[in-house]
């Protein structure tokens, strides 16, 4: 039977959760505490905000803020005003944000000025709104406007080969449809409470967690920054019930040690690295968790596979589970993972010759990922064919880091590759032939104030040369 979604466009179904959950609460953050009615109205208000700003059906606003009330309303609200949104990285440096910025188009830029004694200053000529103080959010009389589900609803940036990002647009009819399913793959249930410690600017933490919310009837309690002792408080006073995240997430909880009531745990999501089975073992018999899901998903797609319920330990650890509904994958002869389906999106924003590139004429995505099927169909992840390493969560790419080290008048030339971590999973190691006198805390200090933490290579050997073959293209299996 196919999934689909009852609603045509997210500001269907956020109007729609405020008739079947009225009173419940919909979002819980510090001492600001929405019922679903209350989350509707404030959208709508925000709605006519931006339409009092200039913003019409199509224009896109930026998002350069962690996870708040406040982000979730103004997202909520731009979506009702018939706008597009570009969520950016809260870890980006503001070369990186503003070129994202610059490129969407994007008529404004909200922030949230403060966090972590950092300011978000706009490029020149987009007006910037601070969600919290500026009074923006409640500034608007209540609009809704006709949105259809073949609308854009969001343009992600994520990295390419060549490292530099690429908008990845997406429909309200795709995003709707695949997350219903989400819902039942994970078993979210209404009344749970959903503490999303996963960034609202990345897939996992927007659709998988404040749309999945929203579709169920679920309590969001967003955190803006991860910390084990602040996420035990609330798992504990706030009875969390769904608590999902990297594998490091439940390290820490599981390194944190007793004494809190984590009873009221019930469901754990991770994403597709590889996670020891004994992990696996641990969160369902240490941790209260009765369910665990795991899956493989690109920007591009969104979830393409998951685990199912019942699955033996080994399988979830060492696969990302069976394609979810609507979705074919197949294998290249290069062992390359091909994903096609409903969900697929829609292009690259203004760069049609990188989309043609990812999905073929065929309409298959390549995703750059090499896999293998087991014999029930499972996929399991075994490599990379596109140079890219994951760091707690996070997509690194070297092409672009190593961009970023160029830029220093000390470093001649620099290759950036994965290297094995105990808590991170991965982290970068850089090799630098320098051109003149620098070292390593120097470069590394210097990459911190360049780059979003996640990129910043944790090492860095200096070399008098690199192995190069006779294209002159870096010979990585060489470096370790």
């Amino acid at each position: 039977m196919t999934t689909t979604a009852q609603w045509r466009s997210i500001p269907e179904l956020v109007l729609d959760a405020a008739d079947r959950f009225g009173e419940a609460e919909a979002v819980v953050d510090g001492d600001l505490r929405l019922t679903f009615t209350e989350l509707a109205y404030r959208v709508r208000r925000t709605a006519g905000a931006f339409a009092s700003a200039g913003v019409g059906p199509g224009d896109r606003v930026a998002v350069w803020a962690p996870n708040s009330a406040e982000w979730i309303v103004a997202a909520l609200g731009l979506l009702t005003a018939g706008g597009v949104l570009v969520p950016v990285n809260t870890r980006f440096r503001d070369e990186e944000a503003h070129d994202i910025v610059v490129r969407s188009k994007a008529k404004l830029l909200l922030v949230q000025n403060g966090f972590l004694g950092r300011q978000f200053p706009g490029p020149p000529g987009v007006p910037v709104i601070d969600l919290k103080t500026d009074g923006f959010l409640a500034s608007g009389d209540p609009l809704e406007r006709e949105v259809g589900e073949d609308d854009l609803a969001d343009i992600i940036f994520t990295s390419g080969t060549t490292g530099r990002p690429k908008g990845v647009m997406t429909t309200h009819g795709q995003t709707l449809r695949l997350y219903t399913e989400w819902c039942d793959l994970a078993q979210l249930r209404q009344g749970d409470r959903y503490l999303i410690t996963n960034p609202f600017f990345h897939i996992f933490g927007y659709k998988a967690g404040l749309i999945a919310s929203l579709i169920r009837g679920a309590t969001i309690l967003p955190v803006a920054v991860f910390d084990v002792e602040r996420v035990l408080d609330l798992v504990e006073m706030e009875r969390v019930t769904v608590l999902p995240g990297p594998p490091t997430l439940y390290h820490s909880l599981l390194e944190a040690g007793g004494g809190r009531d984590l009873s009221s745990l019930r469901v754990a999501v991770t994403g597709s690295s590889d996670i020891p089975v004994e992990l696996v073992r641990r969160i369902t018999t240490e941790l209260p968790f009765s369910h665990l899901m795991t899956g493989y998903g690109l920007t591009e797609a969104g979830t393409v596979t998951a685990s199912r319920p019942g699955d033996p330990y080994e399988a979830v650890a060492t696969t990302v589970g069976r394609p979810c509904e609507g979705f074919e994958i197949d294998l290249a002869d290069d062992k390359e993972v091909l994903v096609r389906g409903y969900s697929v999106m829609r292009g690259y924003l203004d760069d049609p010759e990188a989309t043609a590139e990812a999905v073929d004429k065929d309409g298959w995505l390549h995703t750059g990922d090499l896999g293998e099927l087991d014999g029930d169909g499972r996929l399991k992840i075994v490599g990379r064919k596109k140079d890219m390493f994951i760091v707690g969560g996070f997509n690194a790419y070297p092409a672009e880091i190593e961009g970023f080290l160029l830029q220093h008048p000390a470093v001649a030339q620099a290759a950036v590759i994965g290297v094995p971590d105990d808590r991170m999973g991965q982290v970068g190691k850089a090799f630098v032939v320098p051109r003149g006198e620098v070292g390593e805390a120097e470069l590394i200090a210097w990459s911190k104030d360049h780059m979003a933490g996640f990129k910043v290579p944790r090492s860095i050997e200096f070399r008098t040369q690199l192995p190069l073959n006779a294209t002159g293209k870096v010979m990585k299996d060489q470096l370790s």
